[in-house]
């Protein structure tokens, strides 16, 4: 695995399907067209006002954030750069990568954000400090 930067994250548009009068179908399968296998997914919700979520980096996992209800806006760093993405699209997602510091704040009223992971839970896997983040991101790139 190597050394990923803030440029490498993006919000991708989800494959999604118009059903006339019947609402749209947003769909995502484990074949192939995704750039990680999801074996995990979770989603917050009543989030109070105000709050913020994340606030870690991970070493190994990919992670695909969705608005799936609302909006919030996601902060990423790579130690570098800081880059806000404002999600608030159902069929659109933030993909983030390993080594990527995040920060979501801003949930609106009703939000939902729903995460698709690379791996299952693990908390080996986590970087919950800021400057051991940024110790992290120094040793990598050596």
């Amino acid at each position: 695995m190597g050394s990923f930067k803030l440029s490498d994250c993006r919000v991708i548009e989800l494959e999604r399907h118009h059903g006339e009068r019947r609402g749209d179908i947003s769909v995502f399968q484990n074949d192939g067209s995704f750039p990680f296998e999801v074996k995990r997914v979770y989603y917050l919700y009543d989030v109070p006002g105000g709050a913020s979520r994340g606030a870690h980096a991970h070493k190994a996992l990919y992670q695909l954030i969705i608005a799936v209800s609302g909006s919030f806006n996601v902060t990423l760093d790579d130690g570098d750069r800081k880059q806000s993405f404002f999600l608030n699209r159902p069929y659109l997602g933030l993909l983030v990568y390993p080594g990527i510091w995040r920060e979501l704040d801003d949930f609106s009223s009703g939000a939902v954000c729903m995460v698709l992971a690379s791996d299952v839970y693990s908390k080996e896997d986590y970087i919950r400090d800021y400057q051991e983040f940024l110790l992290y991101k120094k040793t990598e790139q050596q």
